[in-house]
This record gives C-alpha cells, structure tokens and sequence, in this order.
C-alpha cells in the first residue's frame, strides 16, 4: 500500500485573489508531494505499517519502530494536515457559517466577529511554524476551542476533533505576502469552506478511531 498525494479539490487559481495560483501550485503540488513520498520512504522497511492511514500513524506513534519515528510524525502530519487544510477552503464560499456551528460559535466564542479575531490573533502568534484550529474538545462539554499546533502536529493527538484549519508555515503565504502573516490570516476569511466545517462538527461527537481514518488522505494499492 502506498499514501498518495490527494487531488486539489479545485484549480490553483481558485482562491485568487486570497491565495495565489503559484503558491497554491509550489505547496500542493511540491511541499504536500513530499511529505507523502517522504513518509512512504519512512514506511518503506516497515510492512507491518504499510496498510496503515497517516492518521493512525500520527495517532499511534509508539507503534512505530523509533528509528523511523520522527519520520513518520512529521510526514504523517504533514500529509494528514494539508488534506485537511485543501478541503478548509473553496471557491466562491458563503463567507460565514450557518446552523448548529454559527449557533455553537456564537456560543463558545460571544459572536463569529469575535471568533475570527480569536483565530487570526492565535495563528499570528504561533512562534515559526505550525497551524490554528477550530476544534471541538472531546471532554468537558465538547465546547468549540481555538488551539494552536507547531510543526505539523494535529489536536487530535490531544483528543480534539478539527473542525477548521490554516496553515501558518510560511510557504503558505510568503509569494503574496512576504512576512506579513497578519495580512494573509485577515485575508483568509473569503476562501474558508463553511460547509465542509459544518459537515466536520456535525461528526465531531463520534469519537470512534475509525470515524477519523480516512482524514490522511489516499492510501492505494503500490502497482509494479
């Protein structure tokens, strides 16, 4: 079995103006592509893994052999973060979440004005690399919270369900925005796919493992 890259759910020119076709081009089809090459070669000696998703692996770190460990941590999340983060965003999106997740931000946060600050005030502050999260706390209540993770770690190594996703490394804004990762977070909200948000809280309440095994994106047979 092989991780494979997942196609963009869109064209790269997509999200213009927000993100540009070239950087969407360099992080999707080079920094995501090799993260997923990156973790089949980790695998490589490892049969035992081989059908595994990237996210049980990123979930299940001590069941990697420790030579191949970090490896996988950083790959795995990798490839599982950014197929998530493709899906966060699209095309002509509403520009504001509705139902059970407009009512639950408004709840957890005071309003979507104040949710957005939140989460743009969260990413702006994560020290080098990593990425912020709407995510749901699979304990006490199960209340929406924004966290912040470095390298490519996800909050379900915590216990908490993803709901939304930004990448803050800087190959995901610096083309159009050089250092400015304020500007690129403010201008983020246009392109953020309320409807794939929802779809995820309306599952964030099923715990089970295997409810969450198909986030790495796609595992298939190796051909010869």
């Amino acid at each position: 079995m092989k991780h494979l890259l997942p196609p963009l759910p869109y064209y790269h020119a997509s999200l213009e103006p927000h993100i540009d076709a070239q950087t969407m081009r360099l992080h999707h089809d080079r920094h995501h592509a090799s993260y997923v090459a990156n973790l089949n070669s980790a695998l490589e000696k490892f049969p035992e893994l081989h059908e595994r998703t990237a996210l049980w692996l990123l979930l299940n770190l001590g069941k990697v052999a420790e030579s191949a460990r970090t490896a996988v941590r950083n790959n795995a999340g990798g490839h599982v973060n950014h197929s998530l983060f493709w899906r966060a965003m699209a095309p002509a999106a509403s520009g504001a979440p509705s139902g059970p997740l407009a009512d639950a931000i408004k709840r957890d946060f005071g309003s979507f004005e104040k949710f957005k600050t939140r989460f743009a005030e969260a990413g702006a502050n994560v020290f080098g690399s990593g990425w912020v999260w709407l995510a749901r706390a699979q304990q006490d209540g199960g209340g929406l919270q924004v966290y912040t993770t470095s390298g490519h770690d996800n909050p379900l190594m915590q216990g908490h369900f993803p709901i939304l996703v930004n990448d803050v490394w800087e190959h995901a804004y610096y083309l159009k925005h050089e250092n400015r990762r304020g500007d690129y977070l403010k201008g983020w909200w246009p392109v953020v796919n309320w409807e794939e948000a929802a779809r995820r809280f309306e599952r964030s309440d099923h715990s089970a493992e295997h409810e969450w095994e198909g986030e790495g994106g796609l595992v298939a047979a190796a051909t010869a």
